[in-house]
C-alpha cells in the first residue's frame, strides 16, 4: 500500500471515529494537509458550520481543504456545527494561540498532533468562565458591550464579533435544553422611537448570529427595551457606555456552574 493511500486512510478513520463522537482507539490522529501550495483542490465551503469555522479556515484554500479533507463525516460536501467544532479544535492545538501566523507551507501531507477529549461534555469551560456570568434571579447572566459588538448607531455586528460569541455557541449547541433570553438596551441619546427600534434590532442580531452558529432560532426570547433600565446614570460617557449593552441570559441556569 502506497504512503498516500495510508495517509488518506489514516485521516478519514480519524474522522469517523469524531464523528462518531468518540476518540479514536491511538491517543494521537493524523490530518491531512494537503499536497502543497500548487497542489490543492479548490474547495467551496457550505453549510451550517461555516461561520463557526476560524478565519484561517474559512478565507484560505489550504484551511478549506484541511477542513474538508478531514472533517466532512458523512461526506456530503457540507460543514455541520459539529464538524466546524472539530476542526477549530484541531486546528488550535497545531496552530497555537498566533493563527493568522500559520504556516501552512511547512506542513507534510500529515501531522500528528494530540488527541484531547472536549472539556465540559463538548463546551469549553475556560470560555464560559471568560464571558463572567452573574446570578439572577432569571438564570445565569452575561453582558456584552455594545461597542465592543456594534458600530455606532448601527446594529451590524463588527467583524469579529462571531468569534466573541463562539465559545457560548458551542455551549449551546452541546446543551440543546437551555433557553435563552437576549436583552437590548441603550443610552438615553436620541428619541424613544429610536432608541426602541436599536434595541431591538442589536438583541435580534446577536439571536441572529446565534443562528449563523447552528443554535436554533426557536430557543431564543429577544427583546428590546431601548433606554429602559440602566444600570448607571447617562450623565458621563462612562455611564452611557455602561448602558448600551445586550444581556444574555441562560434561563434556569446557575453561574457557579462556569
Amino acid at each position: 500500500m502506497t504512503t498516500f493511500r495510508k495517509t488518506i486512510l489514516a485521516a478519514t478513520a480519524a474522522a469517523i471515529a469524531l464523528g462518531a463522537g468518540v476518540a479514536p482507539a491511538s491517543a494521537q490522529d493524523r490530518w491531512d494537509w494537503g499536497g502543497g501550495r500548487n497542489g490543492d483542490r479548490e474547495y467551496r465551503l457550505i453549510g451550517a458550520g461555516v461561520p463557526i469555522l476560524y478565519p484561517e479556515l474559512r478565507q484560505t484554500n489550504r484551511g478549506r481543504a484541511f477542513v474538508m479533507r478531514n472533517f466532512d463525516y458523512n461526506r456530503d460536501g457540507r460543514v455541520q456545527p459539529r464538524e466546524a467544532d472539530a476542526a477549530n479544535r484541531a486546528f488550535a492545538r497545531v496552530a497555537g494561540p498566533r493563527r493568522d501566523r500559520f504556516d501552512w507551507e511547512s506542513r507534510d501531507r500529515v501531522v500528528v498532533v494530540e488527541q484531547r477529549g472536549p472539556q465540559g461534555g463538548g463546551w469549553d469551560r475556560g470560555a464560559m468562565r471568560g464571558y463572567g456570568f452573574r446570578q439572577t434571579s432569571r438564570g445565569a447572566m452575561m453582558r456584552l458591550d455594545e461597542d465592543v459588538l456594534f458600530a455606532t448607531d448601527s446594529a451590524v455586528l463588527r467583524p469579529g464579533a462571531i468569534d466573541k460569541l463562539r465559545g457560548l455557541a458551542n455551549y449551546l449547541r452541546s446543551e440543546s435544553g437551555v433557553r435563552v433570553a437576549i436583552d437590548g438596551y441603550t443610552d438615553s441619546r436620541g428619541t424613544d422611537a429610536h432608541n426602541q427600534v436599536l434595541s431591538e434590532s442589536r438583541a435580534d442580531a446577536v439571536r441572529t448570529a446565534f443562528d449563523q452558529m447552528g443554535v436554533t432560532r426557536a430557543r431564543f426570547s429577544v427583546v428590546g427595551h431601548g433606554e429602559a433600565s440602566p444600570v448607571a446614570p447617562n450623565t458621563t460617557p462612562q455611564g452611557m457606555r455602561q448602558n448600551r449593552r445586550v444581556e444574555v441570559t441562560l434561563l434556569g441556569q446557575r453561574a457557579d456552574r462556569f
